[in-house]
């Protein structure tokens, strides 16, 4: 249901993208990354945050580590993941699988500047096998996201 959510979605605000439907798991970012034959770097993971009372989506590249510091300047407030029920009930999407599309309930969009460092992107599209490739700038337009900078990178 979920994979059908974001087709419909990208069908109608994004016609141009395609989806990719692997045969392999997209659920981790390492599995993604084998999957795709890219670098960790450029899977665009998807997590769902709660700030107090709000539930927001972040997008970070696949190798960066969230910085609970820069989190809390950027969000005004300590951040925490949803669960794996909690995830999918707001975003209708399962774990592995959720992205900023074809979502269940709107939510804010945050991207991080980390993404800035790739032409392209691969975001999940709302299964374990699927994804699909973006500019992080058509992203965030698509998505409405607010830049924020919240992840240390590895190194």
């Amino acid at each position: 249901m979920s994979l059908e959510s974001v087709r419909a979605w990208v069908a109608e605000h994004a016609p141009e993208l395609r989806l990719i439907e692997a045969h392999g798991s997209t659920a981790t970012v390492a599995d993604a990354a084998e999957t795709l034959g890219v670098e960790p770097g450029r899977i665009a993971k998807t997590i769902a945050l709660r700030v107090g009372e709000r539930v927001l989506l972040l997008v970070t590249r696949g190798d960066a580590r969230l910085d609970n510091l820069k989190c809390k300047a950027a969000f005004g407030g300590r951040i925490r993941m949803l669960d794996p029920d909690q995830t999918l009930a707001a975003t209708g999407h399962v774990v592995g699988g959720v992205c900023p599309f074809g979502l269940a309930t709107p939510l804010p969009v945050h991207a991080d500047v980390s993404l800035k460092a790739f032409a392209t992107v691969f975001p999940a599209a709302g299964s374990r096998n699927a994804s699909l490739e973006i500019t992080p700038e058509r992203l965030a337009e698509l998505t409405s996201a607010e830049w924020v900078d919240c992840s240390t990178l590895p190194g």
